[in-house]
């Protein structure tokens, strides 16, 4: 099968950002990351820290402790473990493991910036070339959600309903956050008085979702468990709005009633929007809004967290008016990146940290960037009806 030009363009700038991002981490790998430069150097990374610190280098499976399992879902824990067993063994099996799992990563991404392309083949230029996704690529396993999340995304939008769901239920047994995803889609669904298909696509995601995780519930449930359970019970944490306002000493009691309760106001307040709407956008037009407004109420905002928005935000861009705000928010999320790490580095005694006060103003800064992209987004897609043509053109001579 023949590569078109542009597929050849996007595989080649991907995987040049791909290396960018190996080039960012050189200092930690160096140091087997250790010392203050972790932070300073802004290059630490889940990928090695987790291999040790949850027994993936003696080949313990992952889910089989109920205090010390990995922190994700099924499939995360799949990848990570897969990945320990063809680890050599020795001093360097720290480097790696993180060698294996960057290539896979590096992978990924290329096969996210095509399905990007593919969607909005006017903007997917912009996806390798943000600093924050160069930067943050190689901090975790979430790629392998985003891409998936996204295909989820692409074959809804050409109503290949089975297909969607399918792949929207492995996502969301990989990384969770694509859950965020079936309430634009319900919103679509009843917009166009499509209740059965809606039903259908819920039932199907759910059920596979279930026979997804059901094997892990059911032979080591607590280790399975945990994932839900650190998350319920998890305080405010880094660059969540809830850390910035402990830092200023607004300390709210039940931080998941307050950010549930708001999540569930505000996106009723934006499905009953579109559905007054004369036309529903595409699911690739709306998917931002839910997953920004996701992101800027949870209780935790890892920097690589932009790896779930910025193929969102990119294709969602559908006029020049948004690329402005675009920008703005890409901005305060390259400040972000450089204070979370500036600011941790004063608890490992960096000599010039980041105050918390500064840190916490990079938090605001960036949640305000980010739903101002997405109100922007928002108006942007008021009256633009779908257009299937065009998306079915992008797939012409690929």
């Amino acid at each position: 099968m023949r590569l078109s030009f542009t597929t050849k363009a996007v595989i080649a700038l991907a995987l040049f950002a791909a290396l960018l991002s190996v080039v960012k981490f050189d200092h930690c790998y160096n140091s087997n990351w250790t010392g203050v430069g972790v932070d300073v150097h802004e290059c630490y990374s889940d990928l090695p820290a987790l291999f040790d610190a949850r027994g993936l280098v003696d080949h313990i499976w992952p889910y089989s402790s109920a205090t010390n399992s990995v922190e994700y879902p099924p499939l995360t824990g799949m990848v990570m473990w897969a990945t320990a067993l063809i680890t050599p063994r020795g001093t360097f099996s720290d480097k790696y493991y993180f060698l294996i799992n960057i290539v896979l990563l590096a992978l990924l991404f290329i096969g996210t910036s095509v399905l990007v392309s593919r969607i909005n083949p006017k903007r997917w230029y912009l996806l390798p070339l943000l600093p924050a996704v160069i930067a943050s690529m190689y901090i975790n396993w979430d790629l392998w959600g985003v891409i998936t999340a996204l295909a989820a995304i692409y074959w809804f939008d050409r109503k290949r309903y089975g297909l969607s769901s399918t792949v929207l239920a492995i996502s969301i047994a990989t990384k969770f956050f694509p859950i965020i995803l079936l309430i634009p889609i319900v919103t679509i669904f009843i917009h166009r008085q499509e209740i059965k298909f809606a039903a259908r696509y819920l039932i199907q995601t759910i059920a596979i979702w279930i026979v997804i995780n059901a094997p892990f519930a059911i032979t080591t449930p607590k280790g399975w468990w945990r994932f839900f359970k650190l998350n319920e019970s998890r305080p405010a944490d880094l660059g969540s709005l809830w850390q910035a306002l402990n830092i200023f000493n607004i300390n709210p009691r039940d931080i998941n009633l307050y950010w549930i309760a708001i999540f569930i106001l505000v996106s009723a307040a934006i499905s009953i929007r579109l559905l007054r709407r004369k036309t529903i956008p595409t699911l690739a037009q709306i998917a931002f809004i839910f997953v920004a407004l996701f992101t800027a109420l949870n209780k935790v905002y890892s920097p690589q967290y932009v790896l779930w928005l910025a193929p969102l935000a990119v294709i969602a861009l559908t006029d020049d008016g948004d690329r402005a705000a675009f920008w703005i928010w890409q901005g305060s999320e390259a400040i972000y990146h450089f204070a979370i790490w500036e600011y941790l580095g004063g608890y490992a005694g960096a000599q010039f940290a980041l105050p918390p006060k500064w840190y916490a103003m990079a938090i605001f800064i960036r949640i305000s960037a980010s739903l101002f992209f997405a109100y922007k987004i928002l108006l942007s897609t008021r009256d633009f009806a779908p257009q299937e043509e065009e998306f079915l053109l992008s797939d012409v001579g690929s």
